[in-house]
């Protein structure tokens, strides 16, 4: 057995290198061990039940039908879909069906060379490390269970369905389907070749003036990362430039993370998308509840809590602690600064599909282009101008960085007083004129991540370049 390590959302590994058919059978049982052993399902009376989606990756549909073998072996029914599919369709048929977990064989926005394995639990969240850290003492305890005959022994235990249907269904009863099609802007959907794709035509009904790109199969993804960020979105950017359209909406590669661009391939941040679909949902829809933000979320947040009397929780990076929220609290909305983005009355996991729909139907309600509402945004609550660089850097010097920085931490930074150092996920700096800095160092690879805000690309551009010579 070769090493494996779930992450903060799965297990991740290069294709054919430790992501092998060996590998990924390990793996199903343990699963299977976990799920039939665990205290959580003992309540649950006859065969566990769960589900096996998988994305458009290489070979991520042999990957799916070998953990529903394993599972079938191990006398679990099994569900598995009939074609990639949308992680949230997946968390979203647990809780329909009432299943017991979920299992989804993708790589989300890593590059085409990995696959991996996402596990959702019975709340139809994304598993946390106690979970995950359960599922890993399995690994390698039990010599994975084969079915005799191939596929056909699996019998009653193993059934193909759709998970798509119930979804798309319930997308259209929680939008307001009749008045987005009434909108104007000519918005162009980029799948990114990802798992998402026909999805939103599917619930809007092909309208018109909605056209998409890089909707076929590729593995490759086109040769970038299916991660809706800028340097990703290069392809979008220049085609709705040259066909004049008013937006673009974009998907990760197993669509829970939303990207989007407005007029001209302008980038709009994900602090601006949580904001816009935050003040659609209170002031449009007349709802309310708590807001959830990340450490490295917007201040913009803040701003419209303030204003409006709404609860606010912040967390540290990561969409779990966001979930953890949504199960405990009344949350509206919760949002991360990578696009994942979750709502009430729903799962308490992020859908960039959804996510997009509601940013339609925002525009609907307000009858305006994307840029007029983000100008009228920044008239009542400021400009939030955003960025992010990431460098390698050693682990060993990461721990006495940050052991030196909660130590003595700079009374200035970019010549700005600092007010506050926050420490409980990296070291995030908040200075007199409301921009900050943060420090993250990632607990798996050698990388350090620099976030800044500010109300100038110029004064952010400032904020990073001090953010570099801390790290020196």
């Amino acid at each position: 057995m070769m090493n494996i390590k779930f992450g903060t959302d799965g297990w991740r590994a290069v294709i054919a290198k430790e992501f092998t058919f060996d590998n990924v059978r390990i793996v199903a049982q343990a699963i299977a061990d976990y799920v039939k052993g665990s205290s959580v399902y003992s309540r649950r009376k006859g065969l566990k039940r769960l589900i096996v989606g998988y994305d458009r990756r290489f070979m991520s549909d042999i990957y799916a039908r070998l953990i529903a073998d394993v599972l079938t072996a191990n006398r679990v029914k099994v569900y598995l879909t009939l074609a990639p599919t949308p992680t949230p369709a997946i968390s979203f048929a647990i809780k329909a069906r009432q299943l017991d977990a979920g299992i989804v064989v993708t790589a989300s926005h890593n590059p085409p060379v990995f696959n991996g394995i996402k596990v959702k639990t019975h709340q139809a969240n994304s598993a946390d490390e106690k979970v995950t850290g359960a599922i890993e003492s399995f690994l390698g305890k039990t010599k994975p269970k084969l079915l005799v005959t191939g596929r056909q022994a699996a019998g009653p235990r193993q059934e193909m369905i759709d998970a798509g249907v119930d979804y798309i269904n319930f997308l259209k009863a929680y939008v307001d389907i009749k008045r987005v099609k009434r909108l104007k802007s000519k918005v162009l959907v980029d799948y990114m070749y990802g798992a998402g794709i026909g999805y939103i035509e599917a619930v809007l009904g092909r309208p018109a003036n909605v056209q998409a790109v890089r909707c076929h199969d590729d593995p490759l993804f086109g040769g970038v990362n299916p991660e809706p960020i800028l340097r990703n979105m290069r392809y979008s950017a220049s085609y709705m430039k040259e066909k004049n359209f008013d937006l673009c909406l974009a998907l990760d590669g197993d669509a829970d993370r939303i990207g989007a661009l407005g007029p001209g391939g302008r980038f709009i941040t994900s602090g601006q998308i949580i904001a816009l679909i935050l003040l659609h949902l209170f002031q449009n829809r007349k709802l309310t509840g708590a807001v959830v933000k990340t450490i490295s979320g917007t201040t913009l947040i803040e701003k419209i809590c303030a204003k409006y009397g709404l609860t606010m929780f912040e967390t540290p990076v990561g969409f779990k602690y966001i979930s953890a929220l949504m199960l405990k609290e009344n949350v509206l909305i919760g949002g991360e600064e990578s696009g994942g983005i979750g709502f009430c009355g729903y799962i308490p996991e992020r859908d960039g599909i959804l996510s997009s729909l509601l940013l339609l139907e925002m525009l609907a309600f307000r009858g305006k282009r994307i840029d007029k509402v983000i100008g009228d945004m920044e008239k009542e609550y400021g400009v939030f101008c955003y960025d992010r660089i990431d460098m390698k850097y050693p682990f060993e010097k990461a721990q006495r960085l940050t052991v030196r920085l909660k130590k003595e931490a700079p009374k200035k930074v970019a010549g700005k007083r600092v007010l506050e150092v926050k420490t409980y996920d990296g070291i995030k700096f908040i200075l007199e004129d409301s921009s900050w800095l943060l420090l993250r160092f990632s607990g798996t690879e050698p990388i350090i991540r620099i976030y800044a805000e500010a109300d100038s690309d110029k004064k952010v551009k400032r904020l990073l370049s001090a953010g570099m010579d801390i790290t020196k």
